[in-house]
């Protein structure tokens, strides 16, 4: 037997080094573990672009919430669209306060991301190979399967780095008041202490609600925007289709997840007891604030979420490409 025979039988994904063949049979793709830092990484890089128009969405989501544990009703808003927004932390607060909670948002990257992006093709095509659906309604129900099964992984391996980042972005401080928090390593020990381990996984059911929804308007539109627009010969593969699909993955993505997403956010930050679980959180929310509630910070949570997918997508394909070089 000789050295190639062998070579040829090692398992595909034993080290980051480790090689699989791709479906056209001419490129040599990286493993698993390249694929989910190849996605982690890109989705940093979109952070920490967009991470200001995250902190203007969760404080504008909170406003309003009677009793909130950052945020206290008052008769006049605080805060008021994108630029209001974040001009308002800017001056109260510092322009240090946007990136209030950005090392647990890059930690939620590096876990979350990684797994509902990097891992979305693997599970695609496993999911593929076993039901033989792989074109029109069948291929669509392959894509939103693998989408919700990829962001389900994804929060309940990253859901203590979400709790920590929204509390820390949430708090809203007078000049010269100290935060609750010391620091990341003091947050996550003293929701710990303060809720138990629980405290780190509050909002868990409805985290992955929103993130089925999210990963169908952001990774599935994505996917298939970008594939009709290759296949139909409107654009190439490259910079301005990734362009193109992105924002049209932002925005469905706002428009179906806005919902879930401010329940999300204010039953993660609330006190321990305030509400008995999302459900009463949303019933609460819309009894005292009507249905308008559901959809407070939408313009803000438009323009990260449209941002944030043309930073992470137009990154994420040229990492992706570069790796694809290296390996070829």
């Amino acid at each position: 037997m000789t050295a190639a025979t062998n070579a040829a039988k090692l398992p595909p994904v034993s080290s980051p080094r480790s090689v699989i063949k791709s479906s056209t049979g001419n490129q040599i793709q990286p493993g698993i573990a390249i694929q989910l830092l190849t996605a982690g990484s890109a989705a940093c890089v979109a952070d920490l672009f967009t991470f200001p128009l995250d902190t203007a969405k969760v404080r504008l989501q909170v406003q309003g919430e009677s009793s909130s544990a950052s945020l206290t009703s008052s008769a006049r808003p605080r805060y008021s669209g994108v630029v209001g927004t974040i001009s308002a932390i800017s001056k109260r607060e510092g322009v240090k306060a946007l990136y209030n909670g950005i090392i647990p948002g890059l930690q939620r990257q590096m876990a979350f991301s990684a797994i509902r992006i990097g891992a979305y093709e693997r599970v695609k095509k496993f999911i593929q190979d076993g039901t033989g659906l792989d074109s029109g309604i069948g291929l669509l129900f392959v894509r939103i399967a693998a989408g919700s099964a990829t962001g389900t992984m994804a929060i309940l391996t990253a859901q203590p780095t979400d709790v920590v980042k929204v509390r820390m972005q949430a708090e809203a401080r007078e000049p010269g008041q100290r935060s609750q928090y010391r620091g990341v390593v003091d947050a996550y020990s003293t929701i710990a202490r303060k809720e138990g381990i629980r405290g780190l996984y509050k909002g868990t059911f409805p985290n992955i609600g929103r993130t089925a929804i999210i990963n169908v308007g952001e990774i599935v539109v994505y996917d298939v925007v970008k594939d009709h627009l290759i296949t139909s010969q409107l654009m190439t593969d490259g910079i301005p289709c990734h362009f193109t699909a992105a924002i049209a993955a932002g925005f469905t993505a706002t428009l179906i997840a806005s919902p879930v997403d401010v329940i999300k956010t204010r039953f993660m930050n609330s006190p321990d007891g305030k509400y008995g679980g999302a459900i009463h959180c949303a019933m609460e929310t819309g009894k005292n604030e009507g249905f308008k509630a559901f959809y407070k910070g939408f313009t803000v949570s438009f323009t990260r979420l449209v941002c944030w997918n043309i930073c992470l997508w137009i990154t994420y394909e040229q990492f992706k490409k570069a790796v694809i070089n290296m390996y070829n």
